[in-house]
Formats: C-alpha cells, sequence, structure tokens
C-alpha cells in the first residue's frame, strides 16, 4: 500500500488532542475519517508526536497508507476537503517508502511556546497564547534556558503521569527570544518526556517574574523531583512546529530506525 507523508496544522482547542479516545474529537480521529471518506478505506494515521488537548500545530507530520497511489495534490486537496469544517489543514503530502514511519524515522521534534507580555489581554489571540500581563525579564529567563540543554535527568520537568521509560533526555535547544509583544521558547530535541516543555516554560515564566533566579532554576533540575519544579503551563501557548527525519528515511535509503 503506497504511504504518504503528511505534514500537517491544526488548532487544537478543538480536540482531546492527537490521540483517538473514546469520548472527544481527536485530531487522529478526524484525519482517518477524512481517508476513508476518500479512499473508502479505513486506516491508522501514526504521527511523530502526539500532541495534548488544546496544543497546537504549524507543522505536525503523519503518515498514512492508501489502497492505491495517488498524485500527492489530489490527496492533500481531497484529505483537505473532507476534514472540513475541523480545524486540521493537510499543508502538504509526500508519497515516501514503506519503511519511512513519522514516529520512528524523526530524530528531531521542534516546539514553541508563545507568551504574550503586555498588560492588554489577547482578542484575536485569546486561546493560542498564555497572557502575562507583568513585565519578564527575557534576560535571565534565557541564561536559565540555557543551563537546562545537554543530557540531563528531567524527572523536575515532566508529568507524574508521564510513561516514559527513563526520565534521561537530550534537550537540544531551549531559546528564549522576544518578539514584539511577546516572548518565543522554543526547544529542540529527538523526544520530549510528557509536559516537559510546558514545564519547562512554566519554569522559566517564574523567573521572568524574579520570582527564581537561574541558580534556582538548576537547584531544581538537580533535585529530580516534580515538586521541585515550577508549574505547568497552559497548553494552549504552545505549538508543535516541526520535525527533522533520518537522511534517507522519505527515499528508504537510511537503513530504516526503530529504536
Amino acid at each position: 500500500m503506497p504511504r504518504y507523508k503528511l505534514t500537517l496544522e491544526y488548532d487544537g482547542s478543538a480536540f482531546v488532542g492527537w490521540q483517538r479516545q473514546a469520548e472527544g474529537a481527536s485530531v487522529q480521529g478526524a484525519l482517518e475519517a477524512a481517508v476513508e471518506a476518500f479512499r473508502q478505506v479505513r486506516v491508522t494515521a501514526v504521527a511523530a508526536g502526539r500532541t495534548d488537548s488544546g496544543v497546537h500545530a504549524l507543522g505536525q507530520v503523519a503518515h498514512v497508507d492508501l489502497p492505491d497511489a495517488q498524485p500527492p495534490e489530489t490527496v492533500r486537496k481531497a484529505l483537505n476537503a473532507h476534514l472540513r469544517p475541523a480545524p486540521v489543514a493537510v499543508v502538504e503530502a509526500v508519497p515516501v517508502a514503506d519503511t519511512f514511519h513519522a514516529r520512528f524515522s524523526a530524530v528531531e521534534r521542534a516546539y514553541r511556546y508563545r507568551v504574550l507580555n503586555r498588560p492588554g489581554p489577547p482578542v484575536l489571540d485569546r486561546g493560542r497564547v498564555w497572557w502575562e500581563p507583568r513585565p519578564l525579564d527575557t534576560a535571565a529567563m534565557a541564561e536559565a534556558a540555557a543551563g537546562l540543554t545537554g543530557r540531563h535527568d528531567f524527572s523536575t520537568f515532566r508529568a507524574s503521569i508521564c510513561q516514559a521509560g527513563s526520565p534521561v533526555k537530550t534537550l537540544d535547544v531551549l531559546d528564549v527570544t522576544g518578539a514584539g509583544e511577546e516572548i518565543h521558547i522554543t526547544a529542540r530535541a529527538r523526544s520530549f518526556l510528557h509536559h516537559q516543555v510546558r514545564i519547562l516554560a512554566g519554569t522559566l515564566v517564574r523567573v521572568g517574574l524574579g520570582r527564581w533566579t537561574p541558580a534556582d532554576v538548576r537547584a531544581a533540575l538537580e533535585a529530580r523531583d516534580r515538586r521541585a519544579g515550577g508549574p505547568t503551563a497552559p497548553a494552549h501557548g504552545l505549538y508543535f512546529t516541526g520535525v527533522a527525519f533520518a537522511p534517507g528515511a522519505e527515499t528508504g535509503t537510511d537503513g530504516g530506525s526503530e529504536t
């Protein structure tokens, strides 16, 4: 069965998350229903990352198998037609080797957390940013973020319900940058723990407010205890922005990897 790599954009506020569940609308369920309407076949859509309820995506990647080959533009247009009115769009559809796997072929995932830092609340971006009206010290936040990059035991920054086998992860990038009235927290890694980016964002905002110093964040990391960390930032400020894949993964020349 021909396999297609789909790049997706969606508004997570309408969903219980990526993963199909017994109750509530999911992104996975909407996409699978669109494929069934298009080709009259039931499929399982596999994503690079399972976003939680309320988390948005600008560059989520999934793969699906169709019963026969179709032009990529036909796949994209047909799926978008059948996805309406759900707030999900297939930005790109690309035929890939049957060894390509949206989850296991991924070597890096990227997230951005948006904090609106101004006295007035959001109107047009309500439900899409975390509003913090008090001034934030971005320099202190950036200093604290720099101390969290690298390979660490991130037990302090994982949800209590996290099912990962190990709390040890390598955080390749954790940047804090100003963007007009917004502050963007960018994180990149091969994989993340449950709620890791949101807890990191909540902790960095605590630093920005002057309640913690970068040294306090380092001490929290070394405590390896969720109770030592900062709050979990709201889901609606988080965006899954992109995925990088192993060289040759899409063409099947990388030898395959499911680790």
